[in-house]
């Protein structure tokens, strides 16, 4: 059918939701949107589904939920007898719809259903998931992305997200579902279970327990600006704080309150200035020292310091280092450090963190874009009976887990960490900037910094693809003056340098990585969750401002590549 012919077999369609009828009429004229709306399927991958709420086979809405839930469904009762899911959601438009929506598909389907009733951080998702032995769980939510935006991320009985294979098993199933069939049993179905707050307690007392140091009076002393973004973070974020103990705690108001439309940061993502402007504003005037904030599912964190009078924004490869090399001091000075510790890190992560764990014989694990990929190192320590083993995990996107209760980036138990950490520098004079200036004199001058290229709709998904295709098979020879030395393709797993081609030892991923002649990098791949072609670049120099100079440098070429 053509995307004109699909869109008035939708209209056509008896007792068709109010919602999306209004949402198909306010486009009828407009033969644009109509064709974004209905010329592909959502996407659905290891990051579930993720796009504009609106009616449509490419939007998120009732229809595409229910779709992929019954797919999701089918794919359970297959593969494993009496399944269980656990559900949760966040603050974004329609987030408690589409868990209930899904809930309800579930049920009719004879899965048994462990649903929050009020929004839940994604980790808390990936909680229950663990704490009912759960085959699969659900999480409504788009994480950092504009008001207009929803998502369904789908886990496995690991509390990680589905993996590829799962996600393809999942996919063939939903391929097999007639989108207007699907059926949904009533909210009190004796199929679903409301999570009492007692999971919510074990979840905060599970967190509370994987403080690696405190100092309680220097905790006490310590004075922060929480902003959750209008999303999931307030209330956990805030159970954890006062659990330990501090008193000097100022919530952002106009961001306090779940609130889908985001209306004081149209782009919640704690990684970007503008989305932490009114927590700056704040902290400026309380002079706090410091400003925290999660993003709305909960799962990433952002920071800004108070150094000198001026706030200072930290980026996530530089607190990863920073709550790194924080562990690996405190456990080793009170006698907690494990005999054979393992962190973990992404691929497009900061360099900087071998010479920490160098420093201090950490075993050190390099893992594909994705924390299901850190979930995965757990799961295996795990099986080896070595799960204490793992001291942190954590990508440049600001996520970072940890402990291993749950298997995704965790910002409820990371805002503890951070705190005990400012708490405990504190105490000695020093903020986070001065401790993460003494590691660069310490490790050298790393700086990074990752791009973030938007490519909307149909016509912008090509051209990010044919982006990757002239980096893949026609790559520049050198970029801002320095030679390109090394390629890895990790589509094809492959290595190439002077010294011939060695094999990747990782799953296929749409990402390639050039390493040049003066020890700078960059890696380029399109985002799983978003419709961004993401390039990461990473430099080594003198000085912090000849590394920062450079990464300028990179930047302005690479941009030209990527116009």
């Amino acid at each position: 059918m053509t995307e004109q012919e699909k869109f008035q077999y939708w209209l056509n369609q008896e007792n068709l939701d109010k919602e999306v009828y209004e949402q198909l009429l306010s486009i009828k004229d407009d033969e644009n949107e109509i064709f974004e709306s209905f010329y592909k399927d959502l996407e659905f991958g290891t990051a579930g589904l993720r796009g504009i709420l609106g009616a449509g086979t490419n939007r998120m809405n009732i229809y595409t939920v229910g779709k992929a839930t019954q797919g999701f469904a089918n794919y359970l009762k297959e593969n494993f007898e009496s399944p269980r899911v656990a559900i949760a959601y966040d603050s974004r438009i329609n987030s408690e719809l589409f868990a209930w929506v899904s809930a309800r598909i579930m049920a009719k389907c004879g899965v048994k259903v462990y649903i929050y009733n009020e929004l839940m951080p994604t980790p808390m998702l990936s909680f229950a998931v663990r704490h009912y032995g759960c085959e699969g769980g659900i999480v409504i939510t788009a994480s950092h992305n504009p008001a207009k935006y929803n998502g369904y991320k789908v886990y496995g009985p690991d509390g990680c997200q589905a993996g590829p294979e799962m996600a393809d098993a999942i996919l063939e199933k939903i391929n097999k579902t007639d989108i207007f069939s699907v059926e949904m049993a009533d909210k009190d179905d004796k199929n679903i279970e409301i999570i009492p707050d007692s999971v919510i307690d074990a979840f905060i007392d599970t967190i509370f327990a994987k403080r690696v140091y405190a100092d309680k009076d220097a905790v006490k002393k310590l004075n922060v600006v929480y902003t959750p973004l209008n999303g999931t973070g307030r209330m956990p974020c805030l159970k954890v704080m006062n659990k330990m103990g501090m008193e000097n705690i100022i919530v952002v108001p106009e961001q306090e309150m779940p609130d889908g439309n985001f209306p004081t940061c149209p782009y919640p993502n704690p990684e970007i200035r503008e989305a932490l402007e009114k927590g700056i504003q704040l902290a400026t005037k309380v002079k706090g020292d410091i400003l925290i904030a999660t993003d709305p599912d909960a799962d990433r964190v952002g920071v800004a310091v108070n150094h000198n009078g001026e706030q200072v924004l930290i980026s996530g490869n530089e607190m990863g280092v920073l709550m790194l090399d924080y562990i690996c001091r405190t456990r080793t000075q009170n006698g907690t450090m494990p005999k054979n510790p393992v962190a973990v890190k992404t691929i497009v992560t900061t360099a900087m963190v071998d010479q920490i764990t160098n420093n201090y014989n950490v075993k050190l694990e390099s893992v594909l874009t994705g924390f299901k990929f850190i979930g995965g190192v757990i799961a295996s320590l795990e099986e080896q009976n070595r799960v204490e083993d793992y001291i942190l995990g954590f990508e440049e996107s600001y996520g970072y887990l940890l402990g291993e209760h749950v298997r995704d980036k965790d910002a409820v138990s990371a805002v503890m960490l951070i705190c005990d950490m400012t708490a405990y520098y504190k105490a000695q004079g020093k903020t986070l900037i001065d401790v993460l200036n003494e590691l660069f004199d310490k490790y050298g001058y790393f700086q990074n910094k990752t791009v973030s290229y938007a490519f909307e709709g149909a016509s912008g998904m090509e051209k990010m693809a044919s982006i990757m295709e002239k980096l893949r098979s026609n790559p520049p020879k050198e970029v801002a003056g320095a030679k390109i030395i090394e390629i890895s393709d990790y589509k094809l797993s492959v290595t190439k340098n002077e010294n011939g081609e060695t094999p990747i030892l990782l799953p296929k991923s749409n990402v390639l990585s050039y390493k040049l002649d003066d020890g700078c990098q960059f890696i380029a791949r399109p985002s799983g969750t978003e419709p961004k072609l993401k390039i990461y670049i990473f430099a080594k120099a003198e000085s912090t401002e000849k590394a920062v100079a450079r990464v300028a440098e990179l930047k302005a070429d690479l941009d030209k590549i990527v116009e």
